[in-house]
């Protein structure tokens, strides 16, 4: 629990005065660039001073004139804190409306394009997000998308959602399967409790969805490509 109390206070104690300076910058000028990074900067020094490192692989160098749609498998909430500070500038990530909702955090996170998912079932939702989606990818911002839908209670590789798969067809981006372990010991799912540890993380080569007959066989290569890079007793 110690880790926990580092971690959330470090963000608090960094992150109030730097939302003091970025977010009226970001009103005032309409950049949300210092924002966005001195938001990284904080969750980079908050998981270090919580003892969570990070170990990262990248399989192949990315081509920085192209977008990247980042799909990963999703085993605790500290996963987002972990991949986002790795991937390119700036990176959008699919995240459940509700969070939308949360003072000031809701706000940065509208004011950076993040794109709301409803889990209503409903094709009006799913066809706003995929909008919000393929205008994120043409405006030039990445995009990082938990595959499964939700956080694996057990660790194991979840069923895949189909609408990512949709949205790298329609949009025609390249897709980087992310594998991502470790993370689930230190904080487990409906737990607040932190345990310092070492996250994993795989960036595999990029997946080019003009190469795949179907979107069946796309998701199975993005799934094959994920599964490769967790320990055997996750990948089923």
């Amino acid at each position: 629990m110690f880790a926990a109390l580092v971690l959330f206070a470090t963000w608090i104690a960094l992150g109030l005065p730097v939302a003091a300076v970025t977010i009226p910058w970001t009103i005032l000028t309409g950049n949300f660039l210092p924002l966005y990074r001195s938001a990284l900067w904080v969750t980079r020094i908050g998981l270090h001073l919580a003892g969570i490192h990070v170990d990262v692989v990248w399989e192949q160098p990315l081509d920085p004139a192209r977008r990247y749609l980042f799909l990963s498998n999703h085993v605790s909430n500290l996963d987002p804190p972990v991949l986002i500070p790795l991937l390119p500038e700036r990176t959008v990530v699919f995240l459940k409306r509700s969070l939308m909702k949360i003072p000031i955090l809701g706000w940065g996170m509208r004011r950076g394009g993040y794109i709301p998912v409803d889990r209503d079932g409903r094709l009006e939702s799913a066809i706003e997000s995929a909008e919000l989606a393929t205008r994120a990818l043409a405006s030039g911002l990445h995009i990082l998308s938990f595959v499964e839908g939700t956080r694996s209670r057990d660790g194991r590789l979840q069923p895949f959602k189909k609408g990512p798969f949709y949205l790298a067809e329609q949009a025609g981006v390249p897709v980087v399967p992310v594998s991502i372990y470790g993370t689930e010991t230190m904080m487990k799912k409906g737990s607040l409790k932190i345990f310092p540890g070492t996250a994993h993380v795989v960036f595999h080569a990029p997946l080019v969805p003009r190469d795949y007959a179907s979107r069946d066989d796309l998701m199975s290569a993005v799934r094959a490509a994920i599964a490769s890079g967790l320990p055997d007793w996750m990948r089923t």
